[in-house]
């Protein structure tokens, strides 16, 4: 079977140095890669994942330091949720609470223990305690324990004036079923250990706002390229929008709006992040695509340095 399930999860921040604070030197992911924003080379790229930057463990951001704040509401992805073991919930409680971050109470939500919180910028994030994620290996190399580390995505919760066409996009074309609902949230499942969950909260009337601390696109898996060009096709014969192939380096995508206005990316797995660093070496470089690389004096001069 050929994978499915989100490949990465791309969001806007604001400062790039609270960012990678919060995301690699707090909550313990690793930062696989720091890049430049393709289209605006002035603003970084950051992905943070697991020790490989496994696809379904992505979540990468623009940021954009002098954005307005944004609000996530309809048309939008509203909420991205992390893999937890199970048996991490009170380290987590008390690692929270030690470091200054504020999150809500425990909430249980179809069948599984959640926590929920926001980054810097307001991007509402959880930790969904899924017995999942209690086979899969944590990262040793960061702040926070092995054992109770974040695996990966667990999932995205889209927010929709209505369900169905997303829904039926997600079941016909990106290899989800729809297995359980809770009042107005559906919730929509796929196979693999990572990025297996699409929730969509349904009958969201007022329309959000692009910006700071908001999902700027959601990824999906495509095994190689010719899986990607078979589902590009099958969309386009649906009448879907699709932009042309584009080469981000360490994958290939084809971007699309889904029913709802959400922004979809179709990403290939290869060819990776261990691309051009080795594994033990992910994001201590700044690295940028070729024909980037004679203005690279300029870049970093504009660029300001992370610093742990």
């Amino acid at each position: 079977m050929a994978p499915s399930g989100i490949h990465h999860i791309t969001a806007v921040a604001g400062d790039a140095q609270r960012n990678y604070r919060f995301y690699a030197q707090l909550l313990g992911l690793r930062l696989v890669k720091k890049t430049v924003n393709f289209d605006d080379p002035t603003v970084y790229h950051l992905y943070y994942g697991d020790e490989s930057g496994q696809p379904g463990t992505i979540l990468t951001f623009f940021p954009w330091e002098e954005l307005q704040s944004g609000q996530p509401d309809r048309g939008q992805a509203v909420a991205v949720s992390f893999l937890v073991p199970t048996e991490s919930k009170a380290f987590w409680t008390d690692y929270l609470r030690k470091h200054n971050i504020n999150f809500g109470s425990t909430f249980e939500r179809f069948g599984k223990e959640i926590i929920g919180l926001q980054d810097p910028d307001g991007l509402h994030l959880e930790l969904v305690f899924d017995p999942k994620a209690d086979t899969l290996d944590g990262w040793s190399g960061g702040p926070v324990p092995a054992e109770h580390a974040i695996r990966g995505i667990h999932g995205v919760t889209l927010a929709e004036k209505s369900y169905q066409q997303t829904g039926r996009l997600l079941e016909e074309d990106l290899g989800f079923t729809l297995t359980n609902q809770l009042d107005s949230r559906y919730l929509y499942e796929a196979e693999g250990d990572f990025g297996a969950v699409v929730e969509i909260i349904d009958q969201f009337e007022p329309n959000g706002r692009s910006g700071r601390g908001t999902v700027h696109h959601v990824a999906f898996r495509a095994e190689d390229e010719n899986h990607q060009q078979s589902i590009r096709r099958r969309l386009a014969e649906k009448g879907y929008y699709l932009t042309e192939v584009k080469d981000r380096g360490y994958f290939k995508s084809v971007y699309f709006h889904e029913p709802g206005g959400v922004l979809f990316e179709i990403a290939t797995d290869p060819p990776g992040f261990t691309k051009d660093e080795a594994l033990d070496a992910l994001g201590t470089e700044l690295k940028l695509p070729g024909w980037l690389e004679e203005q690279r004096h300029r870049i970093e001069a504009e660029l300001k340095e992370l610093t742990s």
